[in-house]
């Protein structure tokens, strides 16, 4: 094993995805100079691979790259469509590849290493951590690793399901789309027999959006699968999928679980993105969170403090989660009528601060109060049993 030459840094970014990119970039934008950084990845990425959506005030920094924002969404259930402002914030799509780009111009001028390989074991001794290459080759050494690579969670979840979908990126040739809003959640859908599904529309113009399926359940759909369930979603959107020409098609599976992810698996790791607790539990979403953590470790690096972010989420959110996912686990709520009751009684920028983690307790227990009662009390009493559950067999 040759540890003649690693790479000496004051930061090792390991995996160059949509956190780690991130984090270059506020970086930059805060203006960390001096900074020895090294990133660890095989591939380069660029170009449009994903698609993240996210809630928030005009004026951020991302402004200059969104592909498209809306102050207006549709919530529409089998009973009713529900067209929601979300004054002061709004809802916007951000594309992949200005993110990426926006991190290789940061990797340029922070002076960064770049190391074209899979990072394998962290050794971590308490004053520096060792990356070593997948044939445990030394790659770099590092006062403190940002690893964003995905992880399992440290032991499994009492639930554990899926943010699973598939999106056309869908042109056509006359208007069929309205720009000025976006739909959030369409749950016309037919519903799986154990899980929530719904439709989702981000119109770029009147002639392109992306549209998507979505499934909340245990287990991905075949790729027939996904393309017959848009097809169906645009045929309720009375749209005929002959009519479109997709020019783009995206996936992903998301973890939704009350599994724990250790944000500092050892005293100079720290992990971003899902495997550091990034993906909201109950919706899946997770960019927000990201866009935090970046922001937060760029701001501590700045400071001369270590890279920690705070917790993603406060720990009655995670709380509130894991009963969520077991009522509708259980099938003692369905899906639509927890989110069409979750927006009827509460103001659309309460329901979205509290999905991003920035709601006071006050808010929290107005959220609590819109759910189902009798069904989220028996899955209150089912967490609890699942927890003692749990702590029994780790102590016995």
């Amino acid at each position: 094993m040759n540890e003649s030459a690693p790479v000496d840094v004051d930061v090792a970014l390991v995996g160059g995805g949509g956190a780690a990119s991130l984090v270059l970039a506020a970086l930059d934008r805060h203006g960390v100079r001096g900074l020895r950084v090294a990133v660890a990845d095989p591939v380069r990425k660029r170009g449009q691979d994903r698609t993240w959506a996210f809630w928030g005030r005009p004026g951020g920094g991302l402004d200059p790259v969104l592909s498209a924002s809306w102050r207006q969404v549709e919530v529409t259930t089998p009973t009713r469509r529900r067209v929601l402002d979300l004054a002061p914030l709004r809802y916007a799509m951000l594309r992949s590849a200005p993110v990426y780009a926006r991190a290789a111009e940061a990797e340029r001028r922070l002076g960064a290493v770049r190391l074209d390989a899979v990072a394998g074991a962290l050794d971590d001794d308490g004053a520096r951590v060792l990356v070593r290459g997948a044939d445990g080759t030394a790659l770099v050494r590092a006062a403190w690793v940002l690893d964003s690579r995905p992880r399992p969670p440290a032991r499994p979840g009492r639930t554990s399901w899926l943010q699973h979908f598939r999106g056309w990126w869908a042109q056509s040739d006359v208007p069929l789309f309205d720009p000025r809003r976006a739909v959030l959640m369409d749950f016309r859908t037919p519903q799986p027999a154990r899980g929530v599904s719904f439709g989702y529309v981000l119109p770029v113009s009147d002639r392109y959006a992306l549209v998507e399926y979505t499934e909340f359940s245990p287990r991905p759909l075949t790729d027939d699968g996904y393309d017959a369930a848009l097809r169906g979603y645009l045929g309720r959107l009375g749209v005929d999928p002959a009519a479109l020409t997709v020019r783009e098609v995206e996936d992903g599976v998301i973890p939704m679980t009350d599994a724990p992810f250790p944000r500092r698996p050892s005293p100079r790791v720290v992990r971003l993105g899902t495997a550091g607790g990034a993906t909201r539990p109950s919706t899946g979403f997770t960019f927000s969170a990201m866009l935090r953590q970046a922001d937060q470790v760029a701001r501590a690096l700045s400071a001369g403090r270590p890279p920690v972010p705070a917790p993603a989420y406060p720990r009655r959110h995670l709380w509130m989660d894991a009963v969520a996912l077991r009522a509708l686990d259980t099938g003692r709520v369905s899906g639509p009528e927890f989110f069409d009751r979750l927006f009827d009684r509460n103001p659309a920028s309460r329901v979205l601060r509290f999905l991003d983690g920035d709601t006071s307790p006050a808010e929290d227990l107005a959220v609590m109060r819109s759910s189902p009662l009798l069904p989220m009390t028996c899955a209150v009493l089912g967490d609890a049993a699942g927890r003692l559950r749990g702590r029994l067999r780790r102590t016995g």
